[in-house]
């Protein structure tokens, strides 16, 4: 598998927040929360709150989550999503959204460990999730990010895609020097 990032790639980045300093890989670096040595251990555990899904652009903890999964942030991605998801509701139509997100970060991270049953397993899982919308909801288009992930399934070299998130000019105003207004290009 390829990583998310690949030399010469241009990446949107839709939040100011800065990336852990280094991304968590079980057995090859420190475990972030258990370990003393880990990039958050004794920081309290994200407790971002729910917010309707039709203001997903105000929600920075969202935006960071969708940056730590274009970086390959798999593990601290799923931690953002994962308290998003509580926030949310296990069982509200945001829940149902950001389980699959979370279903597709550990495929992401089982597949880059060389576990490529359980990750075909969990992409699955979120694609069928996934399935339950349409359109552009929380501003990614889900059936073709959900294609593109099925389509990265059969081959192992295959590059994770990229969450991409589409900007509605009426969704809020116009501003250059806001996160969310066009992303921020990363080299």
């Amino acid at each position: 598998m390829k990583g998310p990032h690949q030399a010469g790639a241009t990446c949107l980045r839709y939040s100011t927040r800065p990336f852990p300093p280094y991304r968590f890989v079980p057995g090859q670096r420190p475990h972030p929360r258990r370990d003393p040595q880990g990039h958050s251990y004794g920081q309290p555990e994200p407790q971002p709150r729910g917010f309707p899904s039709d203001r997903w652009f105000d929600c920075e903890d969202y935006l960071y989550g969708v940056d730590l999964y274009n970086f390959g942030y798999w593990w601290e991605c799923h931690e953002v999503f994962e308290a998003l998801w509580d926030g949310a509701g296990h069982h509200t139509m945001e829940g149902r959204f950001f389980r699959a997100l979370i279903q597709i970060a550990a495929a992401h991270l089982k597949r880059s460990l060389g576990s490529r049953e359980p990750a075909r397993k969990l992409s699955r899982s979120g694609i069928d999730r996934l399935g339950e919308f349409s359109g552009v909801y929380m501003g990614l288009d889900v059936r073709l990010f959900a294609e593109a992930v099925r389509a990265s399934l059969g081959s192992p070299d295959a590059t994770p895609p990229p969450i991409r998130l589409a900007w509605h000019p009426h969704a809020r105003p116009s501003d250059s020097s806001s996160p969310g207004g066009q992303g921020i290009e990363v080299e």
